[in-house]
């Protein structure tokens, strides 16, 4: 069974960083697209970023410039290091993933979530 963990979630100051990460793990055979998301209250739930297994970056305009997604094929792991935060920012971040596991076509993988906070 696959599962997505994310981690490195937290309260930070407007301006401040944080470094979000998550890991796939199960029996899986290739992951050829990892993105993040983020749903803030009340809201739909929107795209962040994604980047291919090759390591080609995608970003949507609200955070093009101040958030970097990355991965390492090694370790099935995604990141989004996101600088100079703002108070919008704030949203519970969720990690997506289309893999393909043995005798399985590619499916959608969603993590959990982590709770980002950007506030004084």
């Amino acid at each position: 069974q696959v599962q997505l963990v994310e981690s490195g979630g937290g309260l930070v100051q407007p301006g401040g960083s944080l470094r979000l990460s998550c890991t796939a793990s199960g029996s899986i055979l290739g992951i050829p697209t990892m993105a993040w998301y983020r749903q803030a209250p009340g809201n739909e739930r929107e795209y962040v970023a994604d980047i291919l297994f090759g390591g080609l970056p995608n970003y949507a305009d609200s955070v093009r410039g101040r958030f970097t997604v990355s991965r390492d094929n090694s370790k099935n792991t995604v990141y989004l290091q996101m600088n100079s935060l703002k108070p919008e920012d704030t949203a519970v971040y969720y990690c997506n993933a289309q893999i393909v596991t043995p005798g399985s076509s590619l499916r959608d993988y969603w993590g959990k979530g982590t709770l980002v906070t950007v506030s004084l």
